[in-house]
Parts: C-alpha cells; structure tokens; sequence
C-alpha cells in the first residue's frame, strides 16, 4: 500500500466523524433509556465468541455473514459477531438463568463478511432488545410496541410496519413430504414473488389439490390489514396452525391500532424460516430502500445452550435511525479559555466542567481557531475577575 492510499478503508467498512458521532452517541443513550424504563437491562456481549457457541442456530446466512479467526490460546476457531442475539441467548440460557420473563437491550457494532445490500455498510451499529421466557402474544405486542417508540424516540416519521408469520407457511407444508432442496426453492420462489414460476412448481412438485391452491394463493396475501380477512377466506380448512397464526396477526393489528403507522401485512414473507418460529416484522420509511430495523419470535435460539424458551426481539441498525430520523446535535456551543498560568483560570475551568459546560482550554503560543473547536463563548480576564464573554 502506498503512502496516498493508506488512509483507505475496506470496502463498506465506514467510520462516523464527529458531529454525527455525537448525534448517533446521543439517541444511542436515550434509547437505552428507553428500555430501561420498560425493564430492559442492559447487557455488554463480548466482540468475538467460539464459534459453536457464536453460530448456534442462527441459520446458513448469519454463518456466512461471519469473519473466522482462529484463537491463538486455544487453537479454536472464534467468530465476530454480524448479531448480538445469538450472544444474548446465550446469556439468558448459561449466565443468567432467570425463572421467569428476562428481559435484555443491548447496543455495539457487528461486523458482516459483506453487505446486506447495495452501499450498506458492513460495520453497523446494532441496538435492539430480546425478552425470553415469555410464550403469549403479549410478549410480541410489547416488543413490537417497543420497536414503535424506539423509531418514534429517533424522529422516524411515516413508518410502514411489515408484519408476518412463518407459520403460515410451514403449517401448509407440514404434511407436504417435501425435502429440504425442494423447500429451498419453494422459499426462494415465494421471497420473489414469482407467481407464474411458483404455479408451474406447485403444479410439478404438489400432488394435494387443497394445498396448492393455498400455495398458490400466499403471493396474493399481500396488502392492508383486509388482507387478514381475505387470507381466512382462501385458506379455509387449512391447518389449525395456519389459523392461529392468522389470528395472532388479528390480535397484533388490534393491539397497535391507535398508533400512527401503516400496517402492511405480507403473508408470503418468511424471512429466517429456519430461524424463526412466528410472527415477523420489520419497518421502513418512504425513499429509504432496506429496512431500518426487523425482529420476530425465534423460540428455539437457547436450545443449543441447554435451555430453550420462548423468545422474541428486535435490532435496529442505530446508523440507520440517524441518518432517516430528526436527531441533530445540540446547538449549545462551547467556551474557550486562553492558556494562563493563573491558578484561577484554572478554577474557573473546573468549575464550569462540573456544570456541565464544554470547555476547551488553549495551549501556549496555540493558533486559535474558535470555529474548528466549536466555540462561541470565551473565559477573559476583567481587572482580576474571569467571566465568559460571547463571541461575535
């Protein structure tokens, strides 16, 4: 590498300067915040975990999204994590223990072997919430609710909310026979939405007229909460399975009917089928093209650890809320006070620090730009009395 290149960083690898570093720092503690006060603790996951324990199942795309490195003192090999759930998981199963409802935040960086999407970042800032132990709809209604005032608390306006369940799906094939290469391509074909493409695959790979009709019609479920409606109609005798995850979507649309978002309800959609085991959402925002945050239930994550309970979450990329929200930083400005040797000077500065004011002290013979410190006020000297004089 070259002297005129070596400040390159890898491609979707981005750094935050500090002005927005400030504004992302900001909404990430009042956030934080947030759940605290709805009785969320805040744990600290560490950046690298055994794999066996980092990948446990979290599925083929969190395995392929993760950097390998190999542990020089054990010889193991360790990943860094591109998601702090499985990390949490872990937690609530091995470290905590908790009896009942354990409810955990979190807030740090993960790292992704490439990006999710055309210019994503590959370093993203991840905060987010899992509440394990708790298997009842109420469980997803505060956790979904909580997702809402999460984006309400960042300045996130007009949010559309996609809501799901898996169990759509797998209830229909759960007396199909299918293998699993042959699910693949069910999958892929729904994710695309190709309709004409998955009809010629029912008809190939379907014996059973009822399910292919249901099949058939998933692509079709897409729209307002009327859709709901529809899908009772058209997947009438379908597995008792397929019913209830209708009627916990019902239940989910009524719980956040008074807020101020639009539900968009995708009964095809089943991202991390082999992840999750409920109801999926996720939100987004008009000209912004992925979704600021996702979340779902997933109550098999613990199983690995020896303790699986009913689990379900969010995480939203916390870069993502800046860039799309209302968070600016604060416009109160700074004070600067000339070098001085006086023991004053030098109380006054550590009185005004322990008020809270910014105060940036000069060095001797320092070339003083007021702007570049971000200073309006400055610490003079008036016949032996310091005050703080504005700056024109």
């Amino acid at each position: 590498m070259t002297n005129v290149d070596r400040w390159l960083l890898p491609d979707g690898v981005d750094e935050v300067l500090p002005e927005q570093a400030h504004i992302v720092e900001q909404l990430r503690r009042q956030i934080l915040d947030l759940y605290y006060i709805w009785g969320y603790d805040l744990v600290v996951p560490p950046m690298v975990e055994f794999t066996e324990s980092l990948l446990s199942g979290s599925g083929k795309d969190l395995d392929l999204m993760t950097f390998r490195v190999t542990d020089q003192i054990s010889g193991r090999m360790m990943g860094i994590r591109a998601d702090i759930t499985p990390q949490t998981a872990r937690m609530d199963a091995h470290s905590l223990r908790r009896e009942g409802p354990s409810r955990l935040c979190y807030a740090g960086t993960v790292l992704h072997t490439r990006p999710r999407g055309p210019l994503q970042s590959r370093t993203p800032i991840s905060i987010g919430v899992e509440l394990f132990g708790e298997a009842s709809l109420s469980a997803d209604i505060e956790v979904i609710d909580l997702f809402l005032q999460t984006l309400t608390n960042a300045g996130i306006e007009d949010v559309y909310l996609d809501l799901g369940h898996v169990d759509i799906c797998r209830g229909l094939l759960s007396e199909a026979g299918l293998d699993d290469e042959l699910e693949e391509e069910l999958f892929e074909l729904l994710q695309r939405k190709a309709r004409a493409e998955l009809s010629d695959w029912i008809t190939l790979n379907i014996q059973d007229a009822r399910l292919s009709g249901w099949l058939n019609a998933l692509p079709t479920l897409t729209g307002g909460i009327e859709v709901l409606m529809q899908a009772k109609q058209l997947l009438k005798g379908s597995p008792k399975v397929v019913l209830d995850a209708i009627s916990q979507l019902e239940g989910i649309v009524n719980a956040i009917a008074d807020k101020s978002v639009s539900v968009y309800i995708d009964l095809g959609e089943i991202p991390g089928y082999h992840y999750h085991t409920g109801i999926v959402f996720a939100a987004y925002v008009q000209g912004y093209g992925k979704a600021l945050g996702n979340g779902g239930r997933y109550d098999h994550v613990g199983e690995a650890f020896g303790r699986s309970r009913p689990a379900t979450g969010f995480a939203i990329d916390l870069k993502s809320l800046v860039t799309q929200g209302r968070s600016e930083v604060s416009s109160v400005g700074g004070i600067f006070a000339p070098f001085s040797a006086d023991t004053e000077s030098q109380n006054q500065i550590n009185s005004l620090r322990s008020q809270g004011k910014r105060v940036v002290q000069g060095f001797e013979g320092q070339k003083v730009d007021l702007e570049e410190m971000k200073c309006d006020h400055q610490l003079v000297n008036i016949d032996g009395k310091y005050v703080i004089q504005r700056l024109s």
